[in-house]
């Protein structure tokens, strides 16, 4: 399941392209199999070791296109280990709510994507985060537990991004039947994977994702301008200002 339109970023094959906070590798997957270089960078080893198994397998079973390479790196969204310009095209998907300096990370992300490039960063949306905290605070545990550590507005974040040295360019919605499904979640107990409810609305979601019946698209339209689960951001990092 993506949340980032690979096409309204701009990935070619051949581009270096950077997935921060990779976790599992949905978004460095497809990255890889269009043709990108791809390199995924997350701090839990477990993540990453299942990562370079993926992109092992895919390589040798050709679902990528030829020439395109693909690893994964243990590092810190605030400190990555890249030189700077490295990159044509970046990926930030669901990382930001968790890092208590967003701006560090951000001013990383600058650094390391070249004058030119772009970058797709998505985070919770507001009102389907808002609801989420105001049902349960177990579901913004500390960070240092996988929490959310802040909310943002659409405003906020793009602010951050001007800040950084971004210039946003376009602007996403994602995921909308997925906001009932946390709402009710947090409302039954964030950890009650086996409440009924919480079983029935999951089956509901992987029928949509594996089928992709016509009846759930069309209420994933209706809804998505209203209750997105996700906001995606994308933009363009600007050229490094000279001096007078």
């Amino acid at each position: 399941m993506l949340t980032v339109d690979y096409d309204r970023l701009g990935l070619e094959a051949g581009d270096r392209l950077l997935d921060i906070g990779a976790g599992l590798g949905r978004h460095a997957f497809e990255a890889f199999r269009r043709g990108a270089d791809t390199v995924g960078v997350d701090p839990r080893h477990d993540d990453l070791t299942a990562c370079r198994a993926t992109f092992a397998a895919m390589a040798e079973a050709g679902e990528a296109l030829p020439g395109a390479g693909a690893g994964a790196v243990r590092g810190s969204v605030t400190a990555l280990p890249f030189a700077a310009g490295s990159f044509d095209r970046a990926i930030a998907s669901e990382v930001l709510e968790h890092v208590p300096d967003d701006v560090a990370a951000l001013a990383e992300l600058a650094r390391v994507v070249r004058p030119g490039g772009t970058i797709a960063v998505t985070v919770p949306a507001w009102l389907a985060e808002a609801v989420c905290w105001r049902l349960s605070e177990d579901y913004h545990a500390p960070a240092a537990v996988g929490g959310h550590v802040r909310i943002y507005t659409r405003a906020v974040l793009e602010t951050r991004l001007r800040s950084a040295g971004f210039r946003p360019v376009g602007i996403g919605r994602a995921h909308a039947l997925h906001t009932p499904y946390w709402w009710l979640r947090c409302a039954v107990g964030i950890g009650d994977d086996d409440h009924p409810f919480v079983r029935a609305y999951h089956r509901l979601l992987v029928w949509d994702i594996v089928r992709r019946p016509v009846a759930t698209r069309i209420a994933e339209t209706l809804l998505r301008p209203f209750v997105p689960k996700s906001l995606v951001l994308y933009a363009v990092r600007e050229p490094a200002r000279v001096a007078a």
